[in-house]
This record gives structure tokens, C-alpha cells and sequence, in this order.
């Protein structure tokens, strides 16, 4: 699994792009949005043209275990992305679900290869003002640990490039 984390509009979803085209395998692209309003709609239609009609896309706002299970293993998958995954299960689940949630999904993600997974970088801001803010920011902090240390590589997105992250006490 390869992992990709970042500021918005980084570069982090047109990279997992290229990687699953340049893999001559062929894709599933689970996408993670929720379609809440009419700007939500122009941002996901935005994506959806990124992306070539051939690639088998998975809708998964919430199910994400379901979605990636079904991938075959010929598949390249694609998982964009665990910041709109974290904020869709805050409506419905505590924080212990959520982080049970997340192991089980990574769970089904270390049975794979060929996996590129999307995800903000949110901890590098202010401190959010309000406790759904800061509840938030921890639960995808949470995450993007979880799905780095999971992953074989990991890197950082910004400005369109990238820089491969190390482990913490690496030397």
C-alpha cells in the first residue's frame, strides 16, 4: 500500500491517478464523497472526469470495508479519500467505533497489493475553534498514522510533488 497525505488541492488525488494508470492493471477507484450540495456535486463530477470511463468506481461515503473487500486481486485500487470517510462516520459513530472501523478496513487493505490510498493532512493548521472541529482534526490524525504506518511508502504532497515520509526514530 502506498499512501498519500497532504494539504487540499496538493496534488495527492491526480498522483494516486497516475500511479493506478501507469499500473497497466486494471482499476477500482473507491471514492468516498458524499454528495451533500450542489457544490459538492461540481467537486465530485470534477473528479469523476479525472478519471478514465474503463475504471470500475465504487461510491463508499460511509462502507469503505465493503468497497475494498470487492476489489479482485488483478485490481489496482484506488481509495480517495479517508478525510471524507472520517468526517461521513463522525454522524453515525464514537470515536472507539471509528477507530475500530479504521483497523478493519486496514485489515482488508494488508491482504492487498497494488493499493494507493488519499488523504488530507489536516494537523498542520490552527487549532479548531469549536469541539466538532477539534474532534475532527484527532480522529483524522488518528488515521493518517494508522494508514502510514500500514503502508509500505508513504509521502507527502505538496504543490504537486512529493517527499516520502520516514518512520518516527528512524534514523
Amino acid at each position: 500500500m502506498i499512501f498519500l497525505t497532504g494539504g487540499a488541492r496538493s496534488g495527492k488525488s491526480k498522483l494516486a491517478v497516475e500511479m493506478a494508470g501507469q499500473s497497466g492493471a486494471p482499476v477500482r477507484y473507491v471514492a468516498t464523497a458524499m454528495r451533500s450540495d450542489e457544490e459538492m456535486e461540481q467537486r465530485i463530477a470534477a473528479h469523476r472526469d479525472s478519471r478514465p470511463d474503463a475504471w470500475t468506481v465504487v461510491e463508499a461515503p460511509i462502507e469503505l470495508g465493503a468497497a475494498v473487500s470487492t476489489a479482485t486481486p488483478d485490481e489496482f485500487l484506488v481509495v480517495d479519500c479517508v478525510t471524507l470517510w472520517i468526517s461521513n462516520l463522525m454522524i453515525g459513530y464514537d470515536d472507539e467505533d471509528i477507530a475500530q472501523i479504521v483497523g478493519d478496513v486496514l485489515e482488508i487493505l494488508a491482504e492487498r497489493d497494488d493499493t494507493v490510498v488519499v488523504s488530507n493532512e489536516v494537523g498542520s493548521g490552527l487549532v479548531p475553534m469549536d469541539p466538532i472541529g477539534r474532534r475532527f482534526r484527532d480522529l483524522q490524525g488518528f488515521a493518517n498514522q494508522r494508514f502510514a504506518a500500514a503502508a509500505e511508502r508513504s509521502y507527502l504532497v505538496i504543490a504537486g510533488r512529493t517527499l516520502e515520509l520516514g518512520t518516527l526514530g528512524a534514523g
